[in-house]
């Protein structure tokens, strides 16, 4: 008997379901606090319809400040500024503009390869807990081309999207505790 025969159709289920979420580029680490420091690590799983990535492009969301790519070797490294919505505070300066959108290029990413391509920040202490930060990505491909942009509708769900944009559930900030 063979083990999908012995698993039953749950357990294909799960496996194809996991295969799935795993076809869009997404971020390693999707929930963080508010008013912390957070590294986006945007996992890159394929390429285009079998060909190769050549360029990863991300928007950074308003209330991530404050933002330093990561240089990755082989690959060409631009970081577009811009200024905020609004004035935010930080302990040492006040920040009006910053990092809007990271561009990592002349790289070959192949179709069957995995990558990472990363970047820091800090997460404004202002956000809404519970709210999602979404990260819109552009793959260029050698042939093609994929957008993940789509965002959900205020409470909906990304599951059902086609080419959801990796999004980042705010938490609460950690409670500062007494001495």
């Amino acid at each position: 008997m063979t083990f999908l025969k012995k698993a039953g159709p749950l357990a294909v289920t799960l496996m194809l379901a996991s295969a799935c979420a795993n076809a869009h580029v997404s971020l390693e680490t999707a929930q963080a606090p508010v008013g912390a420091s957070y590294k986006g690590v945007l996992r890159v799983p394929h390429g285009c319809g079998g060909s190769p990535t050549i360029r990863v492009r991300v928007r950074i969301p308003e209330g991530l400040v404050g933002v330093k790519p990561m240089p990755k070797a082989g690959w060409t490294l631009e970081a577009t500024r811009a200024p905020y919505g609004k004035t935010y505070e930080t302990p040492h300066v006040s920040l009006t503009e910053g990092v809007r959108e990271i561009s990592w290029s002349g790289g070959r990413l192949q179709d069957d390869w995995y990558d990472e391509f990363t970047f820091t920040g800090t997460l404004a202490a202002d956000l809404p807990p519970g709210a999602t930060l979404y990260f819109p990505t552009v793959q260029d491909c050698e042939t093609g081309v994929e957008r993940w942009i789509e965002i959900p509708a205020e409470g909906a769900s990304g599951h059902d999207l086609k080419s959801p944009a990796p999004g980042l559930l705010l938490l609460p900030a950690p409670q500062k505790r007494a001495h």
